[in-house]
């Protein structure tokens, strides 16, 4: 205890500082980790179940909707069941202007990370520069070998928490904006599978498709001359 309490001294209190910067940042990982975790997990399985869906079924898309009316897919699901736009660009620009308003809560308190990864190294080279400054003062007096080379190491540990710090938030700081960009492209995607279903015309039956495919590939051989394909092999 009476080390730290001189360590404090030392560096002009700046450690206490920097333990509460580092509070802050360990509270906002825990948070954003959280927060992500739930908010990627919600968006998997409404993409599965906006995969499920017929097209048009607009009452399908209402009751996923009211499903995850919690979560920020879900608010996305019904704003595009609400929206009243006749053509899909006009339902784009509806669901873009959803989107852009849960941005504030998708980035929110990355600024915090930061900081403190800016901010902690700062704080930690000023600390130990105020110690190496009380260190000097003691080189006249008798010992002062001995003290000068106590206290620089002491300052020193002034810049360790400060970089100790800024190792974490950049870590975490990395993380969970990889983390954004994924619910990011989760929101995206499912605003563009929400314009399929309400505007797309969906997937042709198999057997519509494999009938147009042999309309299409004897029309080719009429225009070729080679005739029906069919007689020339006796079929």
């Amino acid at each position: 205890m009476e080390l730290i309490v001189h360590l404090i001294k030392l560096s002009g209190g700046l450690p206490i500082i920097m333990a509460l910067l580092l509070l802050v940042a360990v509270a906002v990982i825990f948070d954003r980790l959280w927060f992500y975790y739930r908010v990627l997990g919600a968006g998997g399985r409404v993409e599965e179940s906006l995969k499920a869906l017929g097209y048009r079924d607009v009452r399908g898309l209402k009751a996923l909707g009211e499903d995850y009316s919690h979560t920020l897919q879900g608010r996305l699901i019904l704003q595009a069941v609400a929206s009243k736009a006749e053509t899909p660009d006009a339902l784009s620009q509806h669901l873009d202007e959803e989107v852009l308003w849960s941005m504030p809560r998708l980035d929110q308190y990355l600024w915090l990370l930061d900081t403190a990864a800016t901010l902690g190294p700062l704080l930690g080279l000023f600390g130990t520069i105020i110690g190496m400054i009380d260190t000097f003062n003691v080189l006249g007096s008798s010992g002062a070998a001995v003290k000068a080379t106590g206290g620089i190491a002491d300052a020193l540990v002034s810049t360790g928490m400060g970089l100790f710090i800024a190792i974490i938030s950049v870590l975490f700081l990395n993380l969970l904006n990889k983390r954004l960009r994924l619910a990011m492209h989760q929101l995206d995607l499912i605003r563009l599978l929400l314009i399929n279903r309400l505007h797309g015309e969906g997937v042709k039956a198999h057997g519509e498709a494999g009938a147009e495919h042999f309309e299409t590939r004897s029309a080719l051989g009429a225009h070729l001359g080679l005739g029906d394909t069919r007689k020339a092999e006796g079929v």
